[in-house]
């Protein structure tokens, strides 16, 4: 009778499976839970498994999965390639949809919350970021994720908070929350943003009890929990044993597994429920049991594999895969359990092929195809092979080797043959390199950093660039690191990790120093920490300005008085023209700010590798990424030094002239930003940011004329750039045109019909021509868009008052003042208004 054929990666999961015989008990226990009826006692709805590192914790949660789907679970398997909460469910709707359970109501969801994530990361960025034009610069996406962040509910966002001072970020948080809840069209979806747990998991638990009607089980696998554990735990313990998400089905059974214990203070209550299972090496009896299964039996080669391997099951499979045959076999007591596995396998093909799928972190058919430098049949035939080994762990279509495993292969190719080893990554490098430019063709570059194959692409170029020794491998890497920051934690931590792997992995000091410092002030500072470091670390952080620069203590005046005059004080901020509370600096900046650490700075410098420079241009950008942090608080004199640090690395670049001169018009020192802002726009007669400022500027020293020819300019490159229109504007009210005036007005609202600022100041050029009743409907479009506006309800009272409601104009500047109680500006007007109605 022929033999029923079966699938290769049948043939693969059975002998991983046999690898787990010593665990018996286990997995037992676990598939005896099926067995209980959910309300008996005995049931258990969480298994946390733990141990150190090649233990087999991943093997015995995946057969935990196999174990699962036998009783008729619908399973998902998560790891550390999930970043966030919203990551996880997405894993899950994914893997449940290829078992033919979609959620539908959760995929939409999740939709939503990723559009309404990216607008509210702009709506805090036109918030927060004080450039004139409103566009990302650079560092501007953190910054709107610091705004968010404010409302403390924002994961990932450490980086600029601690620079941002508490009553500066609740103002802001304050702001943007009346922003996003003008801007968006329900408060579920502001809650999207500001909580996406809050509103993702009710919809989860309520797929789930759809889903608990079709399938006997649901089983949700957390597995690398000492990585995924630090976002999912405290939301796992509120899903399992709290009502915040709603009910539960009770035929959802948790498996999570990591390397330490379950938190006792958050767990440790919960014991009639939960069960930890502790995993240990396997014992001589256990680990004797394995290779007998195996058919290692031979007493010797069995003594041998006890003392090579220490009980590790990784190592133990490893051993027991090549099937010694004898004494014969056991010669060298020295050599390792890898070294003894290499020795053991008989043909050389297959020998070089599992060296060399160690190379690549994550492998696939593709990649190991260019590891192993052969032609497509035989690396076919070799992959196939690999995917047998018990050390290649499987992860969805590709595998990964067991650490264990893996950095012994690694330390052997490195030592064997350096020259080997270089030519081994440098050809992976340039496949990476060239999927890479494939994904790019075509795209928009600013889009790449949110394509996960793209990511994961240029990781993988860099992280063998750096293997291979590269000469430029490490700034460039660290040029991407400074993106990768301005994304958020999450990939910034990607980026880092690289360094640590492959310094680890290439037995690289330098690159490994790189690495340890930078997680150690992603862990402790987010991404803000790591720009400083990386100053720090080049000797390059900046002194504070010398002496004392001017204090501005602005109020929250409206663009023109009644008359129409300009209002006393200095002009107000781009970019943060919708009533901001009053920007206050008294700051002696004579010695060194009190928080420096100077001994850990020179530290930090010492332990800088000597063979790697940072490039200029990119310390420059660093420098640029702080002054926007110091301006988003609206410390501008920092954000100055910052710059001035930035400048005197790159003395001719005319963007950060042009920040800088915005910034000094800031704090009323106008000379010198006139100074700033001509030297920029001669360097780049094409920056309408850098003509929009010294037309503003110009302005502001009293040449109107001159602030026409520049914001002329601003508008001739920019036809619709809403703030230079609204500067322009102003320029018309000092010339006389109040034609001019309403005419740039109109094309400004056109050009952004949601900028409040942009309908206030028209209602301010309505008032002036005496047109009270269009203007009351200008500034109530303004406070639509931003109910916080104290300048808005200002303006509006005075209109109200104008058109003889006296009732109306007092609401308005009781409101105004108590948004702005140092408002002196609408105090006058209102005790104009109680002085006309008290006669």
């Amino acid at each position: 009778m022929a033999r029923g054929r079966v699938s290769l990666q049948e043939l693969v999961r059975r002998r991983t499976r046999a690898g787990l015989v010593a665990r018996s008990a286990e997995r037992e226990l676990f598939r005896g839970n099926f067995d209980t009826a959910p309300e008996d006692g005995r049931h258990r709805f969480l298994f946390h498994v733990h141990g150190t590192a090649g233990v087999g914790k991943t093997r015995l949660v995946k057969e935990f999965e196999h174990l699962a789907r036998e009783q008729g679970a619908l399973t998902a398997y998560v790891n550390e390639t999930a970043g966030s909460v919203p990551e996880v469910l997405e894993s899950v709707c994914r893997q449940f949809a290829l078992r033919g359970h979609r959620l539908k109501e959760l995929e939409r969801t999740l939709a939503t919350h990723r559009e309404r994530r990216h607008e509210a990361e702009t709506a805090a960025l036109a918030a927060l970021d004080p450039a004139p034009d409103g566009a990302p610069s650079t560092g501007g996406m953190a910054l709107a994720r610091a705004g968010l962040a404010g409302l403390g509910l924002v994961p990932g966002v450490a980086p600029f908070t601690a620079v941002l001072d508490p009553a500066q970020l609740a103002h802001g948080a304050d702001r943007l929350r009346s922003v996003l809840a003008a801007r968006f069209r329900s408060h579920e979806d502001v809650r999207l943003v500001l909580d996406p747990a809050s509103v993702l998991t009710p919809v989860l638990t309520d797929e789930l009890n759809a889903v608990a009607s079709d399938v006997p089980w649901i089983v949700l696998l957390l597995d690398t929990y000492e990585r995924t554990g630090p976002f999912l735990d405290a939301w796992l313990h509120d899903l399992l044993t709290t009502d915040r998400y709603g009910a539960l089905p009770d035929t959802v059974v948790v498996v999570t597994a990591g390397q330490h214990p379950a938190d006792p203070a958050r767990w440790g209550t919960f014991a009639d429920f939960m069960t930890s299972l502790p995993l240990q090496p396997f014992t001589e009896a256990e680990a004797r049991g394995l290779l007998a299964e195996r058919g290692v039996t031979a007493e010797p080669v069995v003594a041998e594999a006890l003392r090579l391997t220490g009980g590790l099951p990784v190592l133990l499979s490893t051993i027991a895969g090549t099937r010694p045959a004898g004494p014969e076999d056991v010669t060298d007591p020295s050599a390792t359990a890898v070294e003894r596995f290499l020795k053991w396998e008989q043909d050389p093909g297959r020998r070089f092929a599992a060296l060399a799928g160690a190379l690549p972190r994550l492998l696939d058919a593709d990649v190991f195809a260019v590891a192993a430098d052969c032609d497509r049949d035989r690396a076919e035939e070799l992959y196939a092979w690999v995917e047998t080994l018990p050390f290649a762990d499987r992860l969805g279509g590709r595998i990964r080797y067991h650490d264990i495993v893996r950095a012994p292969m690694l330390r052997l190719q490195r030592g064997r043959s350096p020259r080997g080893w270089a030519d081994g990554h440098g050809r992976l490098a340039q496949a990476f390199r060239r999927w890479r430019e494939q994904t790019e063709s075509g795209r928009d570059t600013g889009t790449l950093w949110l394509d996960e194959t793209w990511c994961e692409l240029r990781l993988g170029e860099l992280y063998h660039r750096l293997c291979a020794a590269g000469p430029t491998a490490v700034s460039d890497t660290l040029r991407d690191l400074v993106d990768a920051c301005d994304q958020g934690e999450a990939l910034a931590a990607r980026w880092v990790r690289v360094l640590e792997d492959a310094g680890r992995d290439a037995g690289a000091p330098g690159v490994s120093a790189w690495g340890d410092r930078l997680s150690a002030a992603l862990a402790s500072g987010g991404t803000r920490a790591v720009l400083d470091t990386l100053l720090d670390w080049a000797g390059h952080t900046p002194l504070p300005v010398p002496g004392r620069l001017p204090v501005r203590r602005g109020g929250d005046e409206p663009s023109t008085t009644p008359g129409g005059g300009v209002p006393a004080g200095p002009p107000d901020f781009p970019g943060d023209p919708v009533g901001a509370d009053p920007m206050l600096w008294d700051l002696d900046l004579a010695g060194a700010p009190a928080d420096v650490d100077w001994m850990s700075q020179e530290q930090a410098r010492l332990t800088t590798p000597a063979d790697v420079t940072l490039p200029a241009p990119l310390l420059a950008r660093i420098h640029r990424d702080r002054a926007l942090a110091h301006a988003a608080r609206g410390d501008h004199t920092s954000a100055v030094t910052e710059l001035s640090g930035a400048l005197a690395l790159t003395p001719d670049d005319a963007r950060t002239l042009a920040l800088r001169g915005e910034y000094l018009r800031a704090l009323g020192l106008h000379a010198e930003a006139v100074a700033d802002l001509e030297q920029a726009t001669a360097l780049d007669p094409a920056d309408a940011y850098a003509w929009a400022s010294l037309g503003a500027t110009r302005l502001t020293l009293g040449h109107p004329e001159g602030a026409r020819t520049a914001l002329d300019h601003a508008l001739a490159l920019r036809p619709d750039y809403t703030w230079a229109l609204v500067r322009r504007a102003r320029v018309a009210r000092e010339l006389g045109d109040p034609e001019g005036r309403l005419a740039a007005l109109d094309r400004a609202v056109a050009a952004e019909p949601d900028s409040a600022w942009a309908h206030c100041e028209r209602g301010d050029a309505l008032r002036a021509a005496d047109r009270d009743r269009e203007a009351l409907t200008a500034y109530d479009r303004a406070l639509a868009l931003d109910p916080g506006y104290a300048s808005a309800y200002a303006s509006r009272g005075v209109a109200h008052h104008r058109l003889g409601h006296l009732d109306e104009a007092l609401a308005d500047l009781d409101r105004a003042l108590e948004l702005n109680p140092s408002y002196a500006w609408a105090r006058e007007r209102r005790d104009a208004v109680v002085q006309h109605r008290d006669g």
